[in-house]
């Protein structure tokens, strides 16, 4: 094949030249002896193109993952930090972490309720209705 015609296959296009196409075009088929040195995937690799290759891409792990959540909020809330932008997930997220303190000390409500639900404590309609008899 001469440089003047195109090699065979060669489809014109933005990826590479036809000077590119001809200068590998023409590369013989491996030998047996070069197959047989041949190994797959990073045995094959010099170490650090095999270090990148089984190093891990993306956000490195975290300790304690975050739990996907279905969340009913006013829709003006959600337009709200939405409009801040990109991150408006995280800046919620961070509003809530910043009220959890105020949430985790004791509140008396709360463990009315529990004794309501436990049975420990009768509900307060059930208690008008027994002081109602007495």
């Amino acid at each position: 094949m001469s440089k003047r015609d195109p090699a065979p296959s060669y489809v014109p296009n933005d990826a590479y030249t036809q000077a590119d196409w001809d200068a590998v075009s023409d590369t013989p088929p491996l030998t047996d002896a070069e197959l047989a040195r041949a190994r797959p995937g990073v045995e094959g690799m010099p170490p650090a193109m095999a270090e990148a290759f089984t190093k891990r891409a993306g956000r490195p792990k975290v300790e304690r993952r975050s739990v996907p959540v279905s969340l009913r909020v006013p829709a003006e809330v959600l337009d709200a930090y939405k409009a801040g932008g990109p991150g408006w997930q995280t800046r919620m997220n961070a509003a809530l972490a910043a009220g959890l303190a105020t949430h985790t000390q004791r509140d008396p409500r709360s463990d009315r309720n529990r004794a309501v639900h436990d049975g420990t404590q009768a509900p307060s309609a059930e208690r008008r209705a027994i002081k109602r008899t007495a």
